[in-house]
């Protein structure tokens, strides 16, 4: 039997700061949203749509996004949709479907491409920062 295909790719800019939080099992988890924009022009008039998309990261993953992006951070991500149900506090139905990310590429931050290097954390004997790179190898969690 053929498996089905769900896979997201997606760039966007972080619209508020991960939130990083631990379930009651111990294990972290990161929820953010990035806002992706994108260009079309109509009868000769260029104008903008922006979507925004609900992401979950698990464990290392979602740690390493929660310390190292805040709101404006251009972040590439990789995973997969998912769907959730529940009833709310007055039993109505309720749903949402998320990213839940399985890869991810830190992306230049918007305060990089407009002024300066200063929102660059200063580098520290455990990590550096380098726009391509801003881990050592042995820091990323795959």
């Amino acid at each position: 039997m053929a498996s089905d295909i769900n896979r997201v790719i997606l760039i966007g800019r972080i619209v508020k700061d991960p939130e990083l939080r631990y379930t009651q099992g111990g294990s972290s988890v990161t929820n953010f949203t990035i806002a992706n924009t994108r260009n079309y022009s109509v009868s000769g008039e260029k104008k903008e749509y922006t979507s925004f998309f609900n992401c979950i990261a698990w464990g290392k993953l979602g740690e390493a996004i929660a310390q190292y992006c805040k709101k404006g951070h251009r972040i590439g991500i990789e995973g997969r949709l998912q769907q959730r149900s529940w009833d709310d506090q007055n039993g109505q139905k309720r749903s949402a479907v998320e990213v839940v990310i399985e890869n991810f590429q830190f992306l230049s931050p918007k305060q990089l491409q407009e002024t300066t290097n200063a929102d660059i954390p200063s580098q520290t004997p455990e990590t550096s920062y380098e726009p391509d790179h801003p881990f050592s190898d042995d820091d990323i969690p795959f």
